[in-house]
């Protein structure tokens, strides 16, 4: 405890943690956290109670009927985010809006017919509400499938096509908030929206968010303290930093999608299949969803810095992928100036001690990080 505090004096970097539940945000405090730089809120919505209600909502026939089933989870999540906004208090806490597809909250088109097959063998017939029922769910599943999901319907275009998802959510939190503030406690919510491309993207949930704040504090008569940013785990959002920064608070890098799309790899077939061979032959000198890759992914991250300050000379930059709690990644956080790294609760110690390291060897005039293979 002591080395921790000595390091917090000479450290200049944040050190913040992803948490999704109340168990993670207690534990991330325990560790030292000054806030929360992720929290993912799709993993509110795969608790057994709500599951339900978000398939109901994706197969509903009508728009009318998608509204009122999301509205159904209002409820649910504003609870979460109470809960979380209580033990955070004044400390920042970053809430991502929904990321994921659609089809990650479905059954698969295989789990389905297996489904309708063990029906079918207990002498069930076509028309029998059970097997009817799974058939619809396979019709709805196979409409949302797409051949590359993690670059297709996901995050703010999925907010965009269904922006009562987002409404929904922003609208929770900020009545979350106002309600924590109610009972005398300060908060300091953020909402981070995923996948951005374009400035336009931002300025149309940026537009939702200020029409619901202004709602929700006339309604509590209350002013909610409120940053609105954007992930940069896109290539493009890099190149367009200057843009986007001028329609945000706050830049956070989500290195793990960024990594992806700038060595064109799939993580999963990446790792499984040619990585092992590319780091023992030295092709690589790490697996770059480990260590940041500081040649390539790093020097799109110093251009998205220095371009998004000169957007905005007060944004505020964190990086919230595993990278935020990899000693070598950290220290390279520390040298292209973020103001803050975010990591699993359980690494806090280790990156809080190494952005003080990073302070010493800065003084020291010496080199903070390995730059790896070309």
């Amino acid at each position: 405890k002591t080395l921790l505090r000595w390091a917090d004096d000479i450290r200049k970097l944040g050190v913040r943690a992803n948490a999704d539940t109340p168990e993670m945000a207690m534990l991330a405090i325990k560790f030292g956290a000054e806030g929360i730089g992720l929290c993912r809120t799709e993993r509110m919505f795969n608790a057994p109670d709500r599951m339900p209600i978000m398939r109901a909502m994706i197969i509903a026939g009508s728009e009318e009927e998608r509204k009122k089933q999301i509205e159904k989870l209002r409820p649910m999540q504003k609870e979460d985010f109470k809960e979380m906004l209580r033990i955070m208090g004044d400390r920042p806490m970053i809430v991502r809006l929904l990321d994921p597809p659609l089809h990650e909250f479905m059954p698969s088109p295989e789990e389905l017919l297996n489904e309708i097959f063990a029906l079918k063998e207990k002498g069930k017939k076509d028309d029998d509400p059970e097997v009817v029922e799974r058939k619809r769910l396979l019709k709805r599943v196979k409409e949302l499938q797409e051949i590359n999901p993690m670059l297709g319907h996901r995050g703010v275009r999925l907010g965009m096509t269904y922006p009562y998802i987002y409404e929904m959510q922003i609208r929770a939190l900020l009545e979350a908030a106002a309600e924590v503030m109610k009972e005398g406690i300060r908060v300091n919510p953020e909402i981070m929206v995923p996948q951005v491309v374009t400035a336009q993207e931002l300025k149309w949930v940026r537009r939702m968010v200020d029409r619901i704040k202004e709602e929700v504090e006339r309604e509590y008569n209350v002013k909610i303290p409120l940053k609105f940013g954007t992930m940069m785990e896109c290539v493009r959002a890099c190149m367009r930093a200057e843009d986007l920064a001028k329609v945000c608070d706050f830049f956070s890098f989500g290195t793990n999608d960024l990594t992806q799309a700038t060595f064109s790899f799939s993580r999963e077939d990446a790792e499984s299949k040619f990585l092992p061979m590319y780091t023992s032959h030295g092709i690589l000198q790490h697996n770059p969803f480990q260590v940041l890759d500081v040649k390539g992914v790093g020097k799109l991250m110093q251009l998205a810095v220095e371009w998004g300050r000169k957007g905005n000379p007060n944004l505020e930059i964190g990086i919230c992928g595993e990278h935020g709690g990899e000693p070598n990644s950290i220290k390279f956080c520390h040298a292209i100036g973020l103001d803050y790294v975010s990591c699993s609760p359980y690494r806090i110690p280790i990156a809080r001690l190494v952005a003080a390291q990073a302070s010493i060897l800065e003084k020291r005039g010496e080199k903070l990080y390995q730059e790896g293979a070309d």
